[in-house]
């Protein structure tokens, strides 16, 4: 039996579903919200009761003050019923958002690094922040006022047909022709809308790709052709809205003039009753003043439509990466027994190709295991996947005996500190991105870190030592220098594991070997895997796995590898030829 593919839900549905423990301010500010729009149409009858009052001779003048009054005081209970339900909605919204906003981000970090690198950072950026940002529209503004202006109108027309039904009709004569306008609009504006989406998403990939990369731009001359790219794509997204709003105008317009014009059908018919002597002219005045009193909600109800196919578009996106497929980690699980870590016929493949084909090698506890070959041979995806920042497709990873997908995710990475060629600084001051390696550290563990790793130097040289903020991405600092704070960050985290993933690409030999003496000090009796460019930093290392094309090829220690005369001798060479020309 087949089962029918369920129906995701509507926008306004997905918001409140997001509400959790806010949800009961939601709908405070809704009930406020009716209350507000209930007072804005009570003077209505109260209008209706003046009017009745002159037609029927009433000269007593307080009985018109009263009225008055009363329609003051309404108004008054309109303007704090709206205050205190806006006030309410926003302060549930903004606490709902930056939930999303942080579920968002917490999935990111579940997720493989392949499926986030996979996406675009301009599109994440656009998701994460704008999009998030405009669900305030929906939250704090359609959840209650769409559901006051829509439940008002209804009242109103069905107390219209209590007072005569064919008045009732009357008042309703128009919603058709304005709901065929306003589906025309929706119908006709649906791809022109999509265009905007793709070229927005367009415009954020060029934007942060021109901003990321401004000093190659400017190296190269680039600046122009670079430029116009960037201005091709914003007047792309800037000729997207304009069409959609060229598409959406005429519908739009007939639709808002037509559906709120209940006077074109009200006055005819209702003057040919009373003329009839069907309907009584206080009746008649009576659903005059009542269908002016629909105008005002049923505009606000259409003027919320472009917010609503917003949503549903927001809504795609945020889901999209929090229904993404992420790592599998155990809440809680047995420790391993020991840091020895071991590859068992470990197949990987990025976006359909296999890169890892069936590796095996081990890393006993406490040794010093180096990764050589030549570049694109998987060397950094086999760090990657033992830092478990992707999964293997086949095989097995174990830590201590224990496949690391029945670890859990954090205590995992309590016992890895990773340090790659791509050293990333976050806009802090160099004591802080040290010390994220162990958020308790003191000052004094953080300058002892920087000291042993050999960066204590050039650090109190900065304009303001420690306290030096770095820029983003640590772009006031060279490669080396952000390197060197990257391998203090991670011996800081003084993890039983240490990958060091090409971590001295950038340095000089002058202090690379500095950085070679603090590694061999501060990972003294942890467990060591380098991947190394240099092959002359990795002479002394206890295995050597040579990989080529995603397999080992060989394996042994420097002097072993050497007299096979494969290709570990090979690279050796090359690097001795080259380091005697420089």
């Amino acid at each position: 039996m087949e089962t029918s593919k369920k129906r995701p839900p509507s926008p306004i549905a997905w918001a409140l579903g997001q509400a959790g423990p806010h949800r009961g301010q939601f709908v405070a500010s809704v009930i406020l919200a009716i209350a507000g729009v209930a007072f804005s149409v009570a003077p209505y009858f109260a209008v209706v009761g003046i009017v009745k009052g002159l037609m029927a001779g009433e000269r007593d003048m307080a009985y018109y003050l009263a009225q008055a009054g009363l329609i003051a005081l309404l108004w008054l209970g309109r303007v704090l019923c709206h205050a205190f339900s806006t006030a309410t909605s926003h302060r549930a919204t903004f606490a709902v958002l930056g939930e999303i906003r942080k579920r968002c981000t917490e999935k990111l970090t579940r997720m493989p690094l392949g499926a986030v690198l996979a996406q675009s950072s301009g599109a994440l950026k656009n998701t994460l922040i704008e999009r998030i940002d405009s669900i305030e529209t929906t939250l704090a503004h359609i959840v209650p006022e769409f559901t006051a202006n829509l439940l008002i109108p209804v009242v109103i027309t069905v107390y219209i047909f209590t007072i005569d039904w064919r008045m009732g009709l009357a008042s309703l004569a128009t919603v058709p022709l304005g709901m065929f306008f306003y589906i025309w609009m929706m119908a006709t504006s649906a791809g022109f809308y999509q265009a905007t989406i793709d070229n927005t998403k367009a415009l954020n990939d060029t934007a942060v790709e021109y901003i990321n990369g401004i000093q190659v731009i400017k190296v190269f001359g680039k600046t122009r052709s670079s430029y116009e790219r960037f201005v091709k794509d914003a007047n792309a997204a800037a000729g997207a809205f304009i069409g959609w709003m060229r598409a959406s105008i005429i519908p739009f317009t007939f639709a808002m003039v037509v559906m709120p014009a209940t006077m074109v059908s009200v006055l005819p018919i209702g003057g040919l009753l009373v003329k009839g002597g069907t309907l009584s002219a206080q009746d008649f005045i009576t659903v005059i003043i009542l269908s002016v009193g629909l105008i005002t909600p049923l505009i606000t109800l259409m003027s919320y439509s472009d917010d609503i196919r917003t949503m549903g578009t927001i809504f795609g996106e945020v889901q999209a990466i929090l229904d993404s497929p992420e790592q599998q980690r155990p809440a809680a699980g047995d420790a391993p027994r020991s840091n020895g870590l071991k590859l068992e016929n470990v197949r990987f493949s990025y976006a359909d190709k296999e890169i890892l084909h069936g590796v095996s090698m081990e890393v006993p506890e406490g040794s010093f295991v180096a990764l050589v070959g030549p570049s694109g041979s998987g060397k950094s995806t086999i760090a990657r996947l033992i830092a478990s920042l992707w999964d293997v497709d086949e095989g097995v990873i174990s830590l201590g005996g224990t496949d690391i997908r029945r670890i859990p995710q954090e205590a995992y990475a309590d016992r890895v500190a990773f340090v790659s060629q791509d050293n990333y600084l976050f806009n802090m001051t160099v004591r802080e991105n040290i010390r994220l390696g162990r958020p308790g550290a003191t000052d004094d563990e953080v300058v002892r870190a920087a000291k042993e790793s050999g960066c204590h130097e050039f650090i109190v040289g900065l304009e303001n030592g420690y306290d030096t903020v770095v820029g983003s991405s640590g772009g006031h600092l060279s490669g080396g220098e952000r390197q060197r704070i990257s391998i203090a960050r991670a011996m800081l985290k003084a993890a039983p594991i240490v990958i060091l993933d090409e971590a001295t690409a950038y340095t000089d030999p002058e202090n690379e070997a500095v950085i070679q003496r603090s590694v061999s000090k501060l990972t003294a009796g942890k467990t060591l895997i380098v991947i190394a460019h240099r092959l002359s930093t990795v002479t002394d290392a206890d295995r050597i796995y040579v990989v080529n094309d995603g397999a080992i090829e060989e394996s042994g220690t420097h002097e072993a590898l050497l007299a096979r005369h494969g290709l570990y001798e090979k690279m050796w060479n090359a690097h001795m030829e080259v380091k005697d020309d420089g």
